[in-house]
């Protein structure tokens, strides 16, 4: 008994190790998706700290070929919004910054630094959204409040540059 138990521990260290190695981390590259209709940008707040708004944002799944598949579905994850209520710009822009050190568990060790790829999401009117359980509150603000409130300076330089 005490040799089967020993088997299954060093089977579920080799697991886990599989699993590290099949990308249980997360993928240093990540998309940012600017919501705005008319005067009002949208942001929301991130549950893991009140403190920090921000626009939708997200990293990349390994099994996403590209920026915008993971925009979109970033977009639709913590807004519930749909691809029918706006219109989706790829800004061509992306950014390297480095990994906030209390997040840098989430990669492999390795690694340090992270590309965002910029989008804008442009609705005609400012609409209720869906919020995931990773957010507490959302709301939607004008273009200078919102370069106030967020947190990332990569999210204030996407809005200065890119809502119009």
């Amino acid at each position: 008994m005490i040799q089967l138990r020993k088997n299954l521990s060093s089977r579920h260290v080799l697991f886990k190790r599989m699993m590290v190695q099949k990308n249980e981390y997360k993928r240093p590259e990540s998309v940012l998706v600017v919501i705005f209709a008319q005067d009002q940008v949208l942001l929301l707040q991130r549950r893991d700290d009140p403190a920090f708004w921000q626009s939708v944002t997200g990293s990349m799944r390994f099994d996403e070929e590209n920026p915008l598949q993971s925009a979109w579905r970033e977009l639709a994850e913590e807004t519930g919004l749909l691809s029918t209520q706006g219109e989706m710009q790829d800004c061509h822009h992306q950014t390297w910054f480095d990994i906030y050190p209390h997040w840098r568990f989430r990669y492999s060790p390795d690694v340090t630094k992270n590309l965002e790829h910029v989008f804008c999401f442009r609705m005609e009117k400012p609409v209720n959204i869906k919020l995931s359980k990773e957010h507490l509150d959302y709301c939607w603000v004008t273009k200078e409040e919102a370069v106030k409130l967020v947190f990332s300076t990569t999210n204030r330089e996407a809005i200065l540059q890119f809502v119009v």
